[in-house]
Order: C-alpha cells, then sequence, then structure tokens
C-alpha cells in the first residue's frame, strides 16, 4: 500500500489557480509538475510506490496528484527537495482538514477517496473544476 503526503497549498484560492501556478513551474523537458519543500521525505520509496501529493486549499482536501519522482535542488545556498508531480489534478471527496507547517505523510487508508470512485460520475468531463468542487462539497458528485 503505497504512502501519500499531505500539504497545504498556501496562498492558492481554488483549483485554477493551484495549476495555474504549477503550470509556472513545470519542468520543459518531462512536462512534470514540481513543487519545492524544505524537507526530503526519509520514506521516499514508499511514497514513490504509488503515492500521491494530496493538496489542501482553504482548508480542504480537494485534490491529489500523483508523486513521480523526488530530487534536489538548492535555494539561496539552503538545499531543497523537488517534488516531481504529474500534470493531473485528480479531484477527491472534499475533507476539511487543519492547518499544519511543511507537509505531513498520509496513509493511504486515511486518504479521501477519489471522486469518480466514489460511484457518483453523472456529470459532464467538460465542466469546470469550480462547478465540479462546489458539487462535490454538496454531496451530488
Amino acid at each position: 500500500m503505497a504512502l501519500n503526503i499531505i500539504k497545504l497549498a498556501v496562498g492558492i484560492e481554488d483549483l485554477e489557480h493551484l495549476d495555474k501556478r504549477q503550470r509556472q513551474w513545470r519542468d520543459k523537458k518531462t512536462g512534470h509538475y514540481r513543487h519545492w519543500t524544505r524537507m526530503t521525505p526519509k520514506r521516499d520509496k514508499e511514497v514513490l510506490a504509488g503515492g500521491s501529493l494530496y493538496w489542501v486549499i482553504k482548508g480542504m482536501i480537494l485534490v491529489r496528484q500523483p508523486i513521480l519522482d523526488f530530487g534536489e535542488d538548492e535555494e539561496d545556498g539552503k538545499p531543497m527537495c523537488v517534488i516531481h508531480l504529474a500534470p493531473v489534478q485528480i479531484l477527491v471527496q472534499p475533507r476539511a482538514q487543519r492547518a499544519f507547517q511543511g507537509w505531513r505523510y498520509l496513509k493511504a487508508d486515511a486518504a479521501p477517496p477519489d471522486v469518480a470512485k466514489h460511484g457518483k460520475t453523472f456529470v459532464d468531463p467538460d465542466m469546470p473544476k469550480s462547478m465540479k468542487l462546489e458539487l462535490a462539497k454538496l454531496g451530488l458528485l
């Protein structure tokens, strides 16, 4: 069973804003999104065995992105961990989450289920993500 990571999307307003921000840091060669964090996961092998990064936006876990790899970089002379993410947002059943610093591990059995796996997939796949989010919050998606 893969291990996941959960992280606050600080300063992010909604899913479209997250995607727009991540496109700015897209790796030109691979197309992967990248996210920098100070601490490198010690359980990286467990995370790389199919884990995802679950994003908390405005106090709610809303979306996950599969983690593809970890790398290293520097910012102002300080070592940083680069998390390479698949350039896809997978909606999850919204769940409230209190604020915390940094990131945390999230076991697979504690992670919110994907909306598509929740059995309520009657909406148009081209529907805006913000509308899907509102439907999910109402329990209609």
